[in-house]
């Protein structure tokens, strides 16, 4: 007897409907109706807990052989952490300065090459009263100083939110009023979350525009200045999505919500290898269209410099977000 068709037996024993489990599992009524179907498979943390409301073991449960009921009693399974409502509000408190703090050393590596850049050109172009050996060593000296404080916010935030480590590694749950407390919040939150994902993106999205005025000035180095700028907006829009972004994704891990946590799981690779194919194909137009424009090559080559650089930041965004949302 396969796993489903277990879930689906004991349920009924119990005279349960799947809403009611799924009430029990903290889990929509789809999820189960998907494991009763075999279309797909509880997680580990569910697992077990399915061993504790059916009152059976975990092998009965994985094994398939094991036909006959294998009961166990509640207190040979390994204890569930339950959040309390003291927990619970600290750990929003302390999710929503984390978003404030991961979005602006995010913001912070994604401005550092700014002043190498703007500096460099400067003393090539039009003959600023720096040499390009002070230019260079001022522009790293700025960039070095920026992505060391990046570093450093986040790894304190990483400290701060230490003594929560324990949802990313074990099975929790919460406790009564907690998941309607959480909701309240998240209600009072969701329209700030869509008008800073809307806002951050058409920022991101608009920012060429700005390097696109530059480069048909035919003047280089307003060109890099408007880059520039695109930079600047660019970094404005990325603080509001991760500022965003990670709050809500506390909010769901509190309220253990099992659609958002499938569909991350099962797209996350196929999401992260089309922002990644979009990225570079961006990069590569943004280039060819500044070399045609100016035809300047010696310059444009900087725009790859500065594509790896906010690579390194999309990637480090990606992989918090993928972090806090994952059971």
């Amino acid at each position: 007897m396969i796993l489903a068709d277990k879930i689906m037996k004991h349920r009924k024993q119990n005279g349960w409907s799947q809403e009611e489990l799924a009430e029990k599992m903290n889990v929509s009524r789809q999820a189960v109706s998907k494991w009763e179907s075999a279309q797909s498979v509880p997680d580990l943390d569910k697992i077990l807990k399915l061993s504790r409301i059916f009152g059976v073991t975990t092998d009965y449960l994985l094994k398939d052989e094991i036909e006959a009921d294998s009961f166990t009693d509640e207190d040979t399974l390994p204890p569930v952490r339950k959040i309390t409502m003291e927990e619970a509000n600290t750990f929003l408190a302390l999710r929503k300065k984390a978003s404030i703090r991961i979005a602006i050393a995010t913001l912070l590596c994604i401005l550092s090459p700014i002043c190498l850049i703007v500096l460099g050109a400067a003393s090539e172009l039009i003959n600023a009263p720096i040499s390009e050996n002070a230019a260079g060593f001022a522009g790293l000296s700025v960039l070095f100083v920026l992505v060391a404080a990046a570093v450093g916010l986040f790894i304190y935030t990483g400290f701060e939110s230490s003594p929560f480590e324990f949802m990313e590694k074990e099975p929790f749950e919460t406790e009564y009023g907690v998941e309607g407390m959480v909701k309240e919040k998240y209600k009072l939150f969701h329209p700030s979350y869509i008008k800073m994902n809307i806002t951050g993106i058409m920022l991101c999205v608009l920012s060429p525009v700005v390097l696109f005025s530059g480069a048909f000035t035919e003047n280089d180095f307003l060109t890099v200045c408007m880059l520039a700028v695109m930079m600047t907006i660019v970094g404005a829009g990325v603080f509001m999505l991760v500022s965003a972004g990670v709050r809500h994704a506390g909010m769901k891990k509190l309220l253990l919500d099992p659609d958002y946590i499938c569909n991350y799981n099962e797209k996350g690779n196929a999401v992260k290898s089309a922002v990644s194919s979009a990225y570079w194909l961006v990069t590569t137009a943004v280039y060819l269209g500044w070399s045609f424009c100016t035809n300047d090559w010696k310059i444009t080559w900087i725009v790859w410099v500065i594509a790896g650089v906010l690579y390194g930041a999309v990637e480090a965004i990606y992989s918090l977000i993928a972090s806090k949302n994952k059971e």
